[in-house]
């Protein structure tokens, strides 16, 4: 997990996407403990109320529980949760933003798709094929 002081998006909002990628990526699976606030605040320095911000962030998603006196784990299902948000987001933000940027342009959905095949294809699983 990395963290950007100088980025517009909030300190806490970076240490629940950090941890959302640790889990996406395989470094933290179900059922595993997830980092600790004081291991955030301590590894980055920061005020151990932003890091558990952060953390309940991800509680109040569904992606971490809490276990009384042992911490926060990885829920069952994190994956899920976390690729549904993230798609909405990809929607909603990326796609949404796309699309006004080429109507400005006068670019059409079918030059869009052709520029898409033209960047490369991802695969099945969402990784980029190298085209």
């Amino acid at each position: 997990m990395r963290l950007d002081q100088g980025s517009l998006v909030p300190i806490y909002i970076q240490i629940a996407e950090g941890i959302e990628d640790d889990i996406l990526s395989g470094l933290l699976a179900e059922h595993d403990q997830a980092y600790s606030q004081n291991h955030i605040a301590a590894r980055f320095r920061i005020n151990p109320a932003t890091a558990a911000k952060g953390l309940n962030l991800l509680v109040d998603e569904g992606v971490l529980y809490p276990r009384r006196g042992m911490g926060m784990y990885v829920a069952e299902e994190a994956v899920k949760v976390i690729i549904k948000k993230r798609r909405e987001k990809f929607r909603d933000d990326l796609l949404a933003m796309v699309l006004r940027e080429a109507g400005k342009l006068g670019i059409s959905r079918d030059d869009i798709k052709n520029m898409l095949d033209e960047v490369g294809e991802v695969d099945d699983n969402g990784g980029d094929t190298g085209n």
